[in-house]
């Protein structure tokens, strides 16, 4: 079988958002991560993308202009961080700072391996000290 995906395929995580500044404050303020795109004039929807450059990855906020619809995280939607390091009290201070909240993860593994913060819309963002093996 011939796969149509390899390593280097981009990922898009697509998520809904209430306030675009709050999660922009967040993300690039907070978490440090940059604004690849940001457009309120898209026919659909105001859209805001960050990430890293050159990541074959990117976070895509969207706030539709006609029929916003509202965030529904539960405490299973997590976007997890393997930082291969203890995340430092200053990251954590600076997201809380910035419109995050520190939580107890809904699975102990994650307080376990690392910090939880809600973002402004009540995703979960997950700090994990763990090097990413597969």
């Amino acid at each position: 079988m011939t796969r149509p995906l390899s390593a280097a395929t981009h990922l898009r995580l697509a998520r809904p958002s209430l306030d675009l500044e709050a999660a922009r404050r967040f993300y690039v303020d907070g978490l440090g991560l940059d604004l690849l795109h940001h457009s309120t004039d898209d026919a659909f929807a105001a859209l805001l993308m960050m990430g890293l450059p050159g990541a074959a990855w990117h976070l895509e906020l969207t706030r539709p202009h006609l029929h916003p619809v509202a965030p529904t995280p539960t405490p299973e939607d997590l976007l997890v961080l393997y930082l291969g390091t203890v995340p430092t009290p200053e990251l954590v201070a600076r997201l809380e700072e910035h419109g995050g909240r520190r939580v107890e993860a809904a699975n102990p593994y994650w307080d376990r391996w690392g910090v939880t913060l809600e973002d402004p819309d009540g995703y979960r963002l997950v700090l994990c000290q763990r090097d990413w093996s597969h």
